[in-house]
């Protein structure tokens, strides 16, 4: 019986790691394996797109077959490729790998050009085994989303996916960065258009793209323009929100915590409890105790003033 293989070529049985998101003109995946042995890998040419793959761990190397000869390229920690999905591709992959891959489809370009109004870009540069530690960290921030699709917050994924774009596009596409956009804040007007509707949707999964569209910017310039305004990225700023909603409630409410996340937009409790002791360093249930102990400490003292231990 022939191996099974995924979209991308992988012997499906030998990864140890095989997850996937999907956001707007993006598809990412975190592939990982253990096995040494893992034989060839190959994709026919079609019209999918580029392939960004970026190595979590080192030790990694393959043998890559081009028209009229073969290279071999290591990929330590942080080390990128790129490839055109219009070409064939076959390689021998040798040792063990961890990767975050970065489908970009055509019509990726298409948006994120319309959006820049500057230079048409239709594709990246293609490179194997090049350093790119921005590129790295941006990816590792992915994981828990690639870990627990089902708690991943669609805003995050887009933002996400829209630097990473951007970061991709001005390394390895030729784009500029607009002058413009670079430390230039949100005006009071979009700011506060942009709060209000992060606010009144904390129980939703709104994207980057709907805010953007909002303030008549491009996702790129919004959230660089969010942060130089609040010093926090859309998504920061709404979970803070959704943090705050939450510790009114546990404070003045006798709400269950699985209300109180549902109440608040978290998944469920464990991520409510997991991004609530993220920012107060406590979990909710804790929380609650200490300030119904304080309130309760407060109480006694205001009844009997003159009890109090010096």
């Amino acid at each position: 019986m022939a191996a099974v293989t995924d979209s991308l070529g992988c012997m499906a049985g030998k990864l140890h790691h095989d997850q996937e998101l999907a956001c707007a003109g993006m598809r990412l995946y975190r592939k990982r394996t253990a096995d040494a042995a893992l034989g060839q890998v190959a994709t026919p040419a079609s019209d999918r797109g580029y392939l960004v793959g970026i190595s979590l761990k080192p030790g990694h190397s393959r043998r890559i077959f081009h028209p009229h000869h073969a290279s071999t390229h290591g990929f330590e920690t942080s080390a990128v490729y790129v490839r055109n999905f219009a070409d064939d591709y076959r390689a021998d992959m040798l040792g063990a790998f961890d990767f975050v891959l970065l489908e970009m489809a055509p019509s990726f370009f298409a948006r994120a050009t319309d959006e820049r109004l500057g230079r048409r870009v239709t594709g990246l540069e293609c490179v194997t085994g090049l350093q790119d530690p921005v590129l790295a960290h941006l990816a590792r921030a992915l994981l828990p989303a690639l870990a627990r699709p089902a708690e991943a917050s669609g805003l995050f994924v887009d933002q996400m996916a829209t630097v990473i774009g951007t970061h991709l596009l001005e390394q390895y596409g030729g784009a500029t960065a607009p002058a413009h956009a670079r430390r230039q804040g949100l005006s009071r007007v979009h700011e506060r258009r942009a709060k209000e509707l992060l606010h009144s949707r904390l129980q939703d999964d709104l994207s980057v793209s709907d805010i953007a569209d909002a303030c008549q910017l491009s996702r790129s310039h919004f959230i660089r323009a969010f942060r130089a305004s609040t010093g926090k990225t859309p998504h920061q700023w709404l979970q803070a929100q959704r943090v705050e909603k939450a510790q009114g409630l546990l404070a003045t409410t006798r709400m269950p915590l699985a209300e109180i996340a549902a109440e608040c937009g978290f998944a469920d409790q464990s991520h409510f409890t997991r991004v609530f002791a993220q920012a107060t360093g406590a979990t909710p249930g804790a929380w609650r105790r200490e300030r119904c102990n304080v309130a309760h400490r407060d109480t006694v003292d205001a009844s009997f003033p003159f009890t109090r231990v010096p």
